[in-house]
């Protein structure tokens, strides 16, 4: 039967992370909203990839450098939380699978894009097309 090991400390990992990126003062972190989205351990627990998206995206780079300054503090937090052999190493990650979500949800709701399935049924209005 295969383990989800990896699989349960990355979600820990992703929570003690977001616990903690409230605590940071870097003014580069304070300006707009930040979101982890996934997070990647390799399964010698050395290396933790951790993906990041932002509200705003004229502050992410801004944001990313303000993560990798912070990472050391991270990494050591971290690793008083979460009962490891190895605290990994974190490698910040811009990650736009939110915006690139939004884009393919506006085009399925844009008439012009996506045409109905069935011919005839180009009739029928709904109820937040009106």
């Amino acid at each position: 039967m295969p383990s989800n090991r990896i699989g349960r400390i990355n979600e820990e990992i992703q929570r003690e992370l977001s616990a903690l990126l409230r605590t940071l003062k870097d003014p580069r972190l304070q300006g707009g909203l930040l979101t982890i989205t996934h997070v990647d351990t390799t399964s010698d627990l050395r290396w933790c990839k951790v993906y990041v998206s932002a509200l705003d995206k004229s502050q992410e780079k801004d944001m990313l450098k303000g993560l990798k300054s912070a990472a050391g503090y991270l990494r050591r937090e971290l690793g008083a939380a979460v009962q490891l052999r190895y605290t990994p190493q974190l490698e910040f990650v811009a990650d736009d699978s939110i915006q690139h979500g939004a884009h393919i949800l506006q085009m399925l709701r844009d008439p012009n894009v996506v045409k109905p399935a069935n011919p005839a049924n180009e009739h029928i209005v709904l109820d937040d097309e009106e």
